[in-house]
């Protein structure tokens, strides 16, 4: 009976949550709280589609128009100055092409085929990029689809002049004004970010380098997955340099530089010479010490034991090393031209067994009399002046340039590398003012990649959780659906087998104990005198005690000529005192009777 009660108990649970669960998505719904199509676990293939870039754009690059793509850019025809002409030239090869895996139909890159080569190529901004008012965004993806074990992937923004008038001559002595992007050359992994600033003096320039990265940048170079470079430099000099939407770095071009764009306004004045009695000695031997006359700078730092005793069992006549027994001169040995033959040394298995072979010496001990070379104790410098640094004079090189922002303006943009990869490809190259319209271009470039990827490499397990997560109510349906059958099963196996335990064990204890079941019929009201007393061989020492005990009570009543109370003073609560089972009283008359 208690199992069907909480069999009907449970499945009332059930339906009661389940009635609650549909209420709730009514009244969702009601309230205007729809599940769509983007909230449903299974997403349908991503669709790609070139990108058409919208807004403030001074250059943008997909690479998914071959023809388009032979017209905007140019290879190198020039050649590195100062190494030989067999390495000297951009030979290396280039080439657009999908993915080796996982891409988007339709969407191509250029990929640097070639490896240990030195390779360039540039293609000219549709209009020049002039570092006023707005801020400068590049952005683009690399896919080192190989790894990379030694080289750049990282772009050159080269500046307008006449040095970059020919694109075909572009080297890597081309002048430009940023170079960004990643680096790695052993375990020296980089994110750069390099701006050429020019001395508003004498009109000179010098890079500058940012500080690395806080986060680290490894997971670009061995995942051979899709990721997107960001840097925005902005008008007040603050720059923020983002990997796959991520800040890792952001700083100011003042402050987070090296060297610094402004010079120190103070130098070491270069003709400065420390003088010849300067003393720059903090502690000097003291002179008035002097060497104790006990003081034997020639003891040796270890003497031979002069307590120790050579072992009785020591093998002096015996050699440590003895000639091979087995050895046997090679039939090619020539006496005239290799000399006498003698058998190869081996250790004497003699001396195995043994404390030791041959002469005996004493062991080597510390010299107790061993002081070592004197030295005078050390004392302060009665003469110490610190250390001497040159005199501060102003720096005549100083400037200062409270807005380095303002850089050479850019013309094109340039790969210009070197590899010991192959396989690198680069895509959707964009340059604008606007970080909504580089927003927008990773959306339907970059993002789309990713989001296959993720939908590729997504379990079914870990889809369903994510969706779970997305409807929170799903966990109830879960813990009912999959909970509640559980506990089913665990209350009509174990819980069943545990009660008729349980049942056996209490019939076996009254089996044991004569003790009354409850399947017993006895009318309580019956009078004792009618219970015929149950007389087995199963009694209990107790009850064998109780009839000894009455009958004594009966032959000392019959010697007296008296009568035996015909109640047994010993109750039921007496016998159960003492431990045995509750037994009806019993009666006893006497012999007389």
């Amino acid at each position: 009976m208690d199992k069907r009660l909480l069999s009907f108990l449970i499945i009332g649970v059930v339906f009661l949550c389940l009635a609650t669960l549909s209420q709730s998505e009514s009244e969702d719904e009601d309230d205007g709280v729809v599940v769509t199509e983007e909230q449903d676990p299974v997403i349908e293939d991503v669709s790609y589609r070139s990108p058409t870039p919208s807004g403030s754009v001074y250059f943008a690059e997909h690479f998914d128009d071959t023809q388009q793509f032979k017209k905007k850019w140019v290879l190198s025809e020039a050649k590195k100055d100062d190494i030989d002409d067999d390495i000297a030239k951009y030979d290396g090869k280039w080439e657009v092409e999908a993915p080796q895996n996982n891409g988007l139909s339709g969407d191509f890159g250029l990929v640097l085929k070639s490896k240990a080569k030195h390779a360039a190529i540039s293609a000219r901004l549709d209009r020049p990029f002039k570092f006023t008012v707005k801020p400068l965004i590049v952005q683009y993806e690399v896919t080192l689809q190989e790894g990379q074990e030694c080289g750049g992937a990282y772009l050159k923004l080269l500046s307008h002049g006449k040095q970059t008038a020919d694109l075909r001559q572009f080297h890597d002595k081309t002048p430009y004004t940023i170079m960004f992007g990643p680096d790695k050359c052993g375990n020296d992994h980089k994110l750069h970010f390099i701006f050429r600033h020019k001395n508003p003096l004498n009109g000179t320039f010098s890079e500058k380098h940012c500080k690395k990265p806080k986060d680290r940048v490894e997971e670009p170079f061995k995942d051979k997955l899709p990721h997107l470079f960001t840097l925005h430099v902005r008008p007040d000099n603050t720059f923020t340099v983002k990997l796959d939407h991520q800040v890792i770095n952001e700083g100011n071009l003042l402050d987070d530089f090296t060297p610094p764009v402004n010079p120190s306004p103070e130098i070491d004045d270069p003709e400065d010479k420390k003088p010849a009695e300067w003393d720059e000695r903090e502690k000097i031997p003291d002179p008035e010490a002097r060497k104790p006359d006990d003081w034997d700078e020639d003891a040796p730092a270890m003497v031979p034991d002069a307590t120790a005793t050579k072992p009785d069992s020591w093998l002096e006549d015996e050699p440590d090393m003895i000639p091979d027994p087995n050895a046997e001169k090679p039939d090619d040995w020539d006496s005239y031209l290799d000399g006498d033959w003698e058998a190869p040394l081996i250790p004497n298995p003699l001396c195995e067994s043994a404390p030791g072979c041959g002469p005996w010496k004493p062991p080597q001990i510390n010299n107790p009399a061993y002081k070592g070379k004197w030295h005078a104790p050390l004392i302060d410098n009665p003469n110490y002046k610190g250390k001497w640094k040159p005199r501060r004079i102003p720096n005549p090189y100083f400037f200062e340039d409270k807005n380095p922002f303002r850089m050479t303006d850019i013309a094109a943009v340039g790969l210009e590398l070197w590899s010991m990869s192959n396989m690198i490809l680069f895509d959707n190259i964009i340059i604008t003012d606007d970080q909504s319209v580089a927003d927008a271009w990773a959306a339907e470039t970059f993002d789309l990649k990713r989001r296959k990827l993720d939908k590729e490499g997504e379990s079914l397990f870990s889809r369903l959780v994510t969706y779970t997560n997305e409807q929170p109510w799903l966990w109830a349906v879960y813990i009912i659906v999959i909970g509640l059958p559980i506990v089913l099963v665990l209350v009509f196996c174990c819980g069943s087998s545990s009660q008729e335990k349980e049942e056996q064990r209490r019939v076996a204890e009254a089996k044991k104990t004569d003790a009354v079941s409850p399947d017993d019929d006895v009318d309580e009201d019956d009078d004792a005198s009618q219970q015929a007393p149950v007389n087995t061989d199963s009694n209990s020492q107790l009850e064998t005690q109780q009839e000894e005990e009455g009958a004594g009570e009966e032959e000392e009543a019959e010697a007296s000529g008296g009568e035996v109370d015909a109640e047994e003073p010993k109750t039921e609560e007496a016998v159960s005192e003492a431990g045995g089972a509750p037994r009806s009283p019993k009666k006893h008359t006497s012999r007389k009777e």
